[in-house]
Formats: structure tokens, sequence, C-alpha cells
């Protein structure tokens, strides 16, 4: 049982969990945190960013990537309340993120004296975008503390978690045990459900899966694909669960996204429908004479949110599915191909798409056709990181990175640097609006103080497009507040050494192809018109 600092237990714990990098800002409360740090260099790196916005985003990044927890560490107040808009898209797409927070000194807890970066209660902020909030006052609980934030990160749903610690324990000295790692079971659903599923599954003559993040999550996607397969099921995903089935297989009907969506058409026409990981939003539809659904979810709160289910099972996807597929195979035999059925679903939906956003869809192939499958494309809240959604072919689990419903502006960027520290071998490309990618330029400097040679390609229409496209579209012409006054984006990135590129639309391509061969971070401007989004489609 060593005597150890505070800052001391909870660097060596984390070391025990796993933990390879943490994005950090530093600020008083924590220092003793960063000092604890310096002798675990060759373990654990430090990535200091130069926002606290960026800590979390880039924790994001790098655990939904990865698959392992993301841990963001920044100073109470102010510093805390800059890292909630990435813990908030953390808790969005369900990515296991540790925030590490700094507080006043525990002394002065609850008193309202004015310290600096007070806020009282701060845990109250974090509690609506955690699955765990924690505070821990006293040396001997840290390991215990991280112990069990890794439990809930690793465990049912992953979800943030907010770990917070005074700066007088981080620095004040006490006996402290470190625990060794664990690794936790997740469910595989209850027999009765499970036995129940697989005979309507058994029976069905056009069932069809809708596949979400969960699918991903859990890396399901050999599971999922098999039983499609066997059941000859088209299957539909979400935007997060792009990449559970690969794009061109010939069960994959599209993805349900905004207003775009087979759902509408084979939802009514389906004798079953299988959700997994998902909490099946459809937007602007009628759920009268649905037919049976079976819903897995690990989060039993979403099953049978937002349609009536038949049958429910609060499980790991990868496990339940499992379980399905054997009994299924054990029971009865594969259904008849369906293959010229489902091959007219997904033309319908793919020539759909061609018709509404011609100009969209030939940047985003320009795109996909300098990335390899394993490359990773992180897609922001810009007109065609929108279309991406629908239209970016994604063959292999967590190689698309979204946010989610949050659709937080500017956090492509950020999260694509955590994305690329996380796999440094891959390429790893930013969809960024000018809009949004002025949220964070200044991590250009990170990009080029650690070599994360990531490259943003920054779509400039000069303007919040989506919002002038309403202004335009839906409140005759009248414009404020949407107009963008920007830098000169090549002197920017020339200001941070990074190296920048400018093209149009029909160079994109090759300016990518130069902006991947150079192997440094890079900024590649593409200037366009102002143009529809999805979101915008009426059914």
């Amino acid at each position: 049982m060593p005597d150890m600092t505070g800052a001391q237990a909870l660097a060596l714990q984390l070391r025990s969990e796993g933990v390879d990098t943490i994005f950090a800002l530093p600020g008083v409360q924590i220092m003793a945190a960063f000092d604890a740090l310096y002798d675990l260099q060759n373990d654990i790196k430090l990535v200091h960013t130069r926002h606290e916005q960026a800590t979390t985003y880039m924790a994001d990044g790098y655990a939904k990537v990865s698959g392992k927890v993301g841990v963001a560490m920044v100073v109470p107040g102010p510093g805390a309340l800059n890292a909630t808009a990435g813990l908030g898209t953390a808790y969005a797409s369900s990515s296991p993120v540790l925030l590490i927070s700094g507080q006043i000194a525990s002394g002065a807890l609850g008193k309202n004296q004015g310290q600096l970066h007070e806020v009282d209660d701060q845990l109250d902020v974090f509690r609506p975008i955690t699955k765990w909030v924690h505070r821990v006052t006293e040396v001997e609980e840290i390991p215990e503390a991280v112990h069990e934030a890794f439990r809930q990160l690793t465990t049912g749903r992953p979800r943030p978690v907010e770990l917070e610690i005074p700066p007088d324990t981080l620095a004040g000295s006490g006996v402290a045990d470190i625990i060794e790692p664990e690794i936790y079971p997740g469910k595989s659903g209850g027999a009765e459900e499970i036995q129940r599923a697989a005979e309507l599954l058994a029976k069905a003559k056009k069932p069809i899966i809708y596949a979400g993040g969960g699918t991903v999550i859990s890396g399901a996607s050999q599971e999922l694909q098999e039983l499609a397969e066997f059941i000859q099921a088209p299957v539909m995903t979400s935007q997060e669960g792009k990449g559970s089935i690969p794009d061109d297989h010939h069960l994959n009907i599209g993805v349900n996204y905004a207003s775009i969506s087979a759902a509408h058409k084979l939802f009514p026409e389906a004798d079953l429908i299988l959700a997994v990981g998902t909490r099946i939003m459809v937007r602007n539809f009628d759920a009268t004479g649905l037919p049976p659904v079976i819903h897995i979810d690990a989060d039993s709160s979403e099953i049978g949110r937002n349609l009536p289910v038949e049958v429910g099972i609060e499980a790991d996807a990868k496990l339940a599915l499992g379980r399905l597929l054997q009994r299924l195979k054990s029971s009865s035999q594969p259904h008849e191909s369906r293959s010229e059925e489902i091959a007219g679903y997904r033309s319908d939906f793919d020539r759909g798409l061609s018709e509404m956003a011609p100009e969209q869809i030939e940047m985003i192939n320009a795109v996909r056709s300098q990335l390899d499958d394993d490359d990773i494309l992180v897609s922001g809240m810009t007109n065609v990181g929108y279309w991406s959604h629908v239209a970016y072919p994604v063959m292999k689990p967590r190689t698309y990175v979204t946010s989610s419903y949050f659709g937080t502006l500017g956090y492509s960027y950020p999260t694509a640097l955590g994305a690329q520290v996380a796999l440094p071998e891959r390429k790893v490309v930013a969809l960024c609006g000018d809009g949004g990618f002025m949220y964070n330029p200044q991590e250009m400097s990170t990009a080029a103080r650690y070599g994360i040679n990531t490259v943003a390609v920054v779509f400039n229409n000069k303007a919040y497009g989506a919002s002038m496209w309403d202004q335009t579209h839906q409140y005759g012409g009248r414009f404020i507040g949407t107009d963008l006054h920007n830098p000169d984006f090549m002197k920017l990135a020339e200001a941070f050494g990074v190296m920048g590129i400018r093209t149009d639309p029909d160079g994109l391509g090759p300016a990518l192809r130069r902006a991947l061969d150079a192997n440094a971070p890079v900024l590649l401007e593409v200037d366009l018109p102002i143009m529809m989004p999805p979101f915008q489609i009426v059914q």
C-alpha cells in the first residue's frame, strides 16, 4: 500500500486502465496532475490543445475510431464549460469519453466565495450530458473512482463520464492501491425474448433490418451481415450505423437521415422490422399499420421510445445477433433470395440522391476516390458533410464519424485530429464549412506542434450556408446574420505552419490527392456556392 500524491494515484490508475493519450489544457487547479504525467511520458502521451473545447472533441474522435476510452482533462469553471460541447457530442453518439475536471479547493466547496473558476454545483452542469459524474476529495479514493469511471464507460451503452478532483486532493498524499483493469461481459438477451424473436424472424417473408450506431460500437458487423443474409432482409442504417454492413453489399439499401429514407416506403411493405442499436428515429413517419418490431439495444430506455415494439431485447448487439443467428440456423432454413427486389430498392435510393444533389454527390465521390476503405472521414455540419451521411460509401466500421443528433457546428476538425492521434497510420479527412472551421482554427497549431497530418477540407461559401438557404427559400430573401467575413485561409494556414491548398469543386479530387500525399497537416479550401441541404427535402 504505497504512499503517493493524489496526482500520482490518478496518473498510475489511468495507466493501469490502458490510457495511452490524454488531451488537455493546463491551469492552476490541475498542475499537480500534469507534473505526475511528466514521469509517465513513455506510457501516456499528453496532447495539449489551444482551447478546452478541443480537448473533448479530440477525445471523442480518438474514442470513435479506436473503440478505446478517450480522455480529456481541463480546469474547472470556464475550462469545464468549454469542454461541454465535445462531451455533449460524445453523449449523443454514445462515445466513451472520460473528462477529468479540476475543482476549487475542497474546503471552499459549496461556500460560493468567488474562488477562481468556481461553479456551484459543477457536477450538475454535466449530469444531462454524461452517464455518470463523481467528485473525489480523498487521495485514497482516486484509484477506485477512476476504476468505476471505466466500468461505467465500458458497460451497457457507452457514454461519457466526468470525474472531478480538487487541487488539494491532487497535491495531497495518502495511501492508494492501484487497481488492475477489468473486462465486463455484456448482456446477451433473455432466453424467452431471443426465442420469440427467432420465431418471428423465421416466419417473416419480407423482413427489414434497421442498424444503428450500436452495431458499430459492439463490433456486430459480421453477425449483422450473416443474419441479414440468412433471412434475406434488406439493411438500412442510420448515419451512425454506416459501415456496419459494407456499402456495396447487395443487402445494403442506404441510410435513414433527415427526410431522406427508404423507411417511408419499406417499413409499411415489410412484415417484420428488426431494429438493432438504434432508437429508430424516422422523420415525418406515420407508424399506423406498422408491422411487428423486434428492438435490440444495450440501453433499455431506448426500446420502444419511438415505435411500438413486439419484442424488446436489452442486450449488446453483437451478442444478441449471434444468439439469434444460432437459434435460427438450428431451427429453420435460409430464406429464399430477394436479391432482385432488394437491388431495386438500392437503385431507387441512389438514383434519387443523384437527382436531388448532383453537384454534392460528385464532390463526395471525388473525396471517396482518394481514400482507402480503412481511411477515416469526419463529416462536419456543412452541405457536403450533410449529403455524405447518405451518399458517402463506407465499407468498414469506425471509418465514418458524425456528431449524431447533436449536430455540433465546428466539431469536425478537432475531432479528426483526435482520430488521427489514435490511428496515425491512417489517412483522416475532415469535411468542414467555413463557418464551422472558424470555431477551432487555432487547433492547426496543435496539428503542427504534434505532426498530426489531418486534412481539413474547408468548403467556403462565405456564409452559414444552410441558414442562408433557409432565408432565401423560406423567408423571402431577408438576409440577416448569415453572411461571413472570412480570413484568407491560405495565409491563415501559412501563419500556423500548415500547408494550404485552394481549389474549386472540379479540382477537388486531384487537390485532395496532393494534400494526402503531403503527409503533413493541410488546409484544403474549396470555393463553392450556397447549395440545398438534405433536410429541406420533403417526402
